[in-house]
């Protein structure tokens, strides 16, 4: 049995590399997208967006927008709404934007910035909401502070976070999933790693602490992730 007592510190998924080519990135990012919509990820969002609520002309932004499924999930939403939104996905990753610009192509609303989520690009207020999914494992503890203030910083509304609940079944699911379901190299890798890298709810709540952030809320989401919403006003 693993032990998943502690989250790991100092170990980079193969994903971390931001000059992966297409060729590999491509599999990996579709695959994760079909997760968040099999699993119910993008519906969770959406969620989370209304009990701001989310209004007509809100400038939306998904820090580690990875292939662009969450924007196109909202996108989606919005059109069935009549609510026009605007959306910006934002990934280091060149191969990342360049699919997520492929797979959103039929989206005017949706915009993309090829940048570090730390980058002076981003800017105070620059957006009505920041939301991230399955993007703040990737930072160990001190960036994780500094990454949840820059995003608040960035947002004039609120945030919203979804990451990964620390489990061990998740973890063992996640290695059968990549070794059968969604067979792929990287993702048999990176998955259960991922899991590794993540919270237990104690250790968000000390997160946030220590970020100074006291108006939030934390509920656990099938299958095993973890929604932070911070509430800047």
């Amino acid at each position: 049995m693993i032990n998943l007592k502690k989250r790991i510190t100092g170990v980079d998924e193969i994903m971390d590399d931001f000059d992966l080519p297409l060729s590999q990135l491509n599999p990996v990012l579709k695959g994760l997208g079909d997760l968040n919509s099999w699993f119910g990820g993008h519906k969770t969002l959406i969620k989370a967006l209304q009990q701001f609520p989310v209004q007509a002309g809100n400038h939306i932004s998904d820090w580690g927008c990875g292939g662009g499924d969450a924007l196109k999930a909202i996108a989606r939403w919005a059109a069935k709404q009549n609510l026009h939104l605007r959306l910006t996905g934002v990934d280091a990753a060149p191969a990342a934007i360049t699919f997520a610009q492929k797979e959103t192509a039929e989206f005017n609303n949706i915009h993309y910035l090829q940048t570090m989520v730390m980058s002076d690009e981003l800017k105070a207020d620059q957006f009505d909401m920041v939301v991230s999914s399955l993007f703040t494992h990737h930072f160990e503890d001190d960036a994780w502070v500094d990454l949840v203030k820059k995003m608040l910083n960035c947002s004039r509304r609120g945030v919203i976070i979804t990451d990964l609940h620390r489990h061990w079944l998740l973890y063992y699911s996640l290695m059968i999933i990549f070794s059968t379901v969604i067979p792929n190299k990287m993702m048999r890798n990176d998955g259960p790693l991922s899991v590794r890298r993540s919270f237990k709810k104690a250790e968000l709540v000390a997160l946030l602490a220590r970020a100074g952030i006291t108006r939030y809320k934390i509920e656990w989401k099938w299958a095993f992730r973890w929604q932070v919403i911070i509430y800047k006003n």
